[in-house]
């Protein structure tokens, strides 16, 4: 199985990844604010699969920018497709995670579900949108567009194994000039295996990243229990939905008050 791996120890910010990705997919140019960053624009939407996120921030009295490719990781064991009541989003056979247009009904269960908070809902159209690892291309034995233009070579397609190899590699070099650089998914393994994954050279939070790879609590209960529930016991799968839904805010609200 193929799969792409992002170093943002290479990447400069050119965001030749995103013109290609726009390029490719015939995706429309997009309106933007200017909000005191350099960053094009503050998160992905339905016409913008992929983002390179700016964080700016000050080390040893300089400002520094570092990178981070946002784009869906593609899971083996993807959350979006099991949340999907339509059964609109599959694996293509080289493992990339896409949508059925005629099937989707944009209900956004699977942006709920995604522990990376991928998919994005096109409200007018009512229809998903994300990354598809340009699948198409795929099938045709060329490799993703943002892979194809990336000049600094952050973006590497290829066999995942070999590529888990030169990643785990790389991180022992870049470990030297960065302490804190990671793989993430830490685990090859976490989520049945990314097909995508990345060097980062901060802790996964700097990036707003979740700490460790996995499903959500509340997307576990709802799939192993409560939407198995409800094809027995109707009524009782709905109390367990309002349980679960109380339980969650109370642990939000607690949280925000720990923070304050």
């Amino acid at each position: 199985m193929n799969g792409m791996f992002i170093d943002t120890s290479l990447c400069v910010g050119c965001r030749g990844c995103m013109t290609a990705c726009k390029s490719w997919n015939e995706l429309p140019g997009e309106k933007t604010t200017f909000t005191g960053s350099l960053q094009s624009m503050p998160d992905t939407t339905p016409k913008t699969y992929t983002l390179i996120k700016f964080y700016e921030h000050e080390e040893n009295g300089r400002l520094r920018f570092d990178f981070f490719k946002q784009q869906c990781f593609h899971c083996g064991d993807a959350a979006c497709e099991k949340a999907c009541p339509e059964d609109a989003i599959y694996h293509t056979k080289e493992g990339a995670v896409v949508r059925n247009y005629e099937r989707c009904i944009g209900c956004d269960y699977c942006q709920k579900a995604c522990p990376f908070n991928i998919p994005r809902i096109d409200t007018q159209e009512k229809k998903m949108h994300k990354c598809t690892l340009c699948f198409d291309r795929l099938e045709n034995g060329e490799i993703p567009a943002c892979a194809q233009t990336c000049s600094p070579g952050a973006i590497k397609y290829g066999n995942r194994d070999e590529l888990w190899e030169v990643a785990q590699k790389r991180l022992a070099e870049v470990k030297k000039e960065y302490p804190k650089a990671n793989l993430y998914p830490s685990d090859k393994n976490a989520l049945g295996g990314t097909g995508v994954f990345y060097l980062l050279i901060n802790e996964p939070e700097f990036y707003g990243l979740p700490a460790e790879a996995k499903l959500k609590t509340t997307f576990s209960l709802w799939h192993d229990v409560v939407r198995p529930l409800g094809k027995i016991v109707p009524g009782l799968a709905l109390g367990a939905t309002v349980i679960a839904a109380v339980t969650n805010s109370v642990k939000k609200q607690r949280e925000e008050g720990h923070g304050e």
